[in-house]
């Protein structure tokens, strides 16, 4: 599912990009700095690319992405895809799947 977020510049913006036509992997969101503009606006971790100011990513290289997010001081606008993988959410308690199994061999036997 896309969504679409506007980021009230001058930049920082407080994402890193990852991939590009260049890299034959789609741009993806690497890095989000905690507090940032991108932050704040809900940009995730591992999210895709889709648009920059509304130019299609696809065929762009890593580059040409940076340059266009550079080139926006006022506004910048994302379309962006969910990430398919979830992101790994910490736990409190370690989950437990099932009790260990008591092995025969190692009950009630000294060494």
């Amino acid at each position: 599912m896309a969504y679409s977020v506007s980021l009230t510049g001058p930049g920082p913006w407080g994402f890193r990009l990852q991939g590009g036509k260049d890299f034959n992997m789609p741009l993806t969101i690497s890095r989000i700095t905690p507090g940032s503009k991108a932050a704040q606006s809900h940009v995730n971790q591992g999210d895709v690319v889709v648009a920059i100011d509304g130019v299609n990513t696809d065929g762009m290289t890593h580059l040409e992405a940076q340059n266009k997010i550079k080139s926006a001081s006022y506004n910048l606008s994302l379309t962006l895809q969910k990430s398919k993988r979830p992101a790994p959410v910490p736990t409190a308690t370690p989950r437990i799947d099932s009790p260990m199994p008591v092995i025969a061999h190692q009950i009630g036997r000294a060494h």
